[in-house]
């Protein structure tokens, strides 16, 4: 067991995908994890695979834009897990479009679940954190932070996070919490796939281009992603705080 024993980890858009990853490398490292998503019944299964692997998981349904959702969840979790002290704020949708096709609702809903839900994710643990004098909040941002064609709301959204990252990171620190942010590239997820047949490319061609344009010369996975949030919710990461890391496959700017 490593320092994180006994700490309790939320993970939010944790049913799969990154979030699926990220928790189960939390509970691998000895936290308790709940696991946030709009589905219980899909968050259960996660749940079952880390308590199958010997971990300790809780399923809770969640809507993270919500603000008496997300008051509840976070109660919930506090009784049958113990104040969670790690935060991973991973929920997220994508709404893609050129901007002169995007409607308001497309862009108000990924505004909702990247940066209100973290927003409001991150007002209700810190409580427990600072309380604790000990925090650790994880935001997923993404390389769209850049700019992408296609992606005005998301690619705003993610960059929205890495300020609201930096901001945390100045007011919780003297309270013993860190704030950083991952920012994937290319990963290999069922979002992933979604996104090739939306745009009516075959998943294996779509995957060779995206591979084709990263010095690493392969795609990412879940476990890439967890491995660095792992690394930002260590006790030895305590002098880590408000930093973007690019896991990316090479350097971005």
């Amino acid at each position: 067991m490593n320092d994180s024993t006994q700490r309790v980890a939320i993970v939010t858009g944790a049913a799969r995908g990154i979030g699926a990853g990220v928790a189960a490398r939390l509970a691998a490292d000895g936290m308790a994890v709940a696991v946030l998503d709009l589905d219980e019944a899909a968050c259960q299964t996660v749940v079952d695979t880390i308590v199958a692997d010997g971990g300790r998981a809780l399923a809770v349904a969640c809507d993270v834009s919500d603000p008496e959702r997300v008051e509840a969840a976070v109660a919930t979790v506090a009784e049958k897990l113990g104040p969670p002290v790690v935060l991973i704020n991973n929920a997220g949708v994508i709404r893609d479009n050129l901007l002169f096709k995007m409607d308001v609702e497309d862009w108000d809903a990924v505004m909702n679940v990247h940066l209100r839900g973290a927003f409001l994710m991150s007002k209700a643990c810190q409580a427990h954190m600072t309380t604790a004098g000990f925090g650790r909040i994880v935001n997923l941002s993404s390389t769209s932070a850049l700019g992408n064609r296609g992606q005005a709301n998301y690619s705003t959204a993610k960059a929205g996070l890495q300020g609201f990252t930096k901001t945390l990171a100045i007011e919780l620190g003297k309270f013993g919490v860190t704030v950083n942010a991952i920012a994937p590239g290319f990963i290999e997820t069922e979002m992933t796939q979604a996104t090739a047949a939306r745009m009516g490319v075959a998943w294996e061609d779509f995957r060779a281009y995206a591979v084709s344009q990263i010095p690493v010369a392969r795609g990412g996975t879940p476990a890439d992603i967890a491995a660095t949030a792992s690394f930002f919710c260590r006790e030895e990461a305590g002098f880590v705080s408000g930093q973007v890391i690019y896991v990316a496959g090479g350097p971005r700017a």
